[in-house]
């Protein structure tokens, strides 16, 4: 079984080919390819770490859709001054498919 560790969004994710993967927002429209840095190779039993290697080996993907991730409600309050405040969030998220290791 051939895997990968990439970077991804300031993250590490492990990708096989055919792998759906959840990124943060990648530039590009749906249907372009992208490629991500290789951190690690597993091949089998060959397990590849040293740079000089991995600068070798890419990972490409294809964008499948741009999304919005879950609202993360943010409340601040303080104690007998009145003061409260409420703000919400929801991350710029892409979903992309593993089209390649070589």
């Amino acid at each position: 079984m051939v895997y990968a560790i990439v970077r991804a969004g300031g993250r590490q994710e492990k990708v096989s080919v055919g792998d759906f993967v959840t990124l943060n927002r990648v530039a590009g429209g749906a249907g372009s390819t992208i490629q991500l840095p290789a951190l690690l190779l597993v091949d089998g039993d060959k397990i590849t770490t040293a740079a000089a290697d991995l600068a070798k080996v890419t990972v490409t993907a294809e964008i499948l859709n741009d999304l919005r991730g879950p609202k993360i409600v943010i409340q601040k309050f303080k104690n007998k001054t009145g003061y409260k405040k409420r703000q919400g969030h929801r991350q710029e998220l892409t979903k992309v498919k593993i089209t390649g290791i070589k």
